[in-house]
């Protein structure tokens, strides 16, 4: 059992069901992203800058997209003072493929630079 997994199996079932049918969808459409726990959650990376993830809020799983704002396709909220955006799922259900495959295709087109935020001294760049 990897680390992700791992994360996924503390959780209710429900909850465990719908990690495990986000990780098969972002790993099949992330095809050159790496995985692995990034602040305690799943996160995946593009040349190491994290690109989507999802973590347990309140008995959802929310589905961080960090480059979320500048995506074409809807359905994101804003999260925090950069260009992160996110959407919150309750069962595997909720969640619809169609806007998923392209959220997924966006996250690998539209990517910010956080990797080098510290080092542009707070100031966000496209890759």
């Amino acid at each position: 059992m990897d680390q992700i997994d791992e994360y996924s199996s503390k959780l209710d079932p429900g909850l465990q069901e719908l990690c495990r049918k986000l990780r098969r969808e972002i790993d099949s459409r992330l095809a050159n992203g790496r995985s692995k726990l990034y602040h305690g959650a799943p996160v995946w990376f593009i040349d190491d800058i994290p690109i989507v993830g999802y973590s347990k809020k309140k008995g959802a799983i929310a589905l961080l997209f960090w480059s979320g704002q500048s995506f074409r396709e809807g359905g994101l909220k804003p999260v925090g003072n950069f260009k992160a955006a996110e959407i919150s799922f309750g069962d595997g259900g909720e969640i619809d493929e169609d806007k998923l495959a392209r959220w997924l295709s966006e996250s690998q087109e539209t990517i910010w630079d956080y990797k080098n935020l510290i080092k542009n001294k707070g100031k966000l760049e496209m890759r």
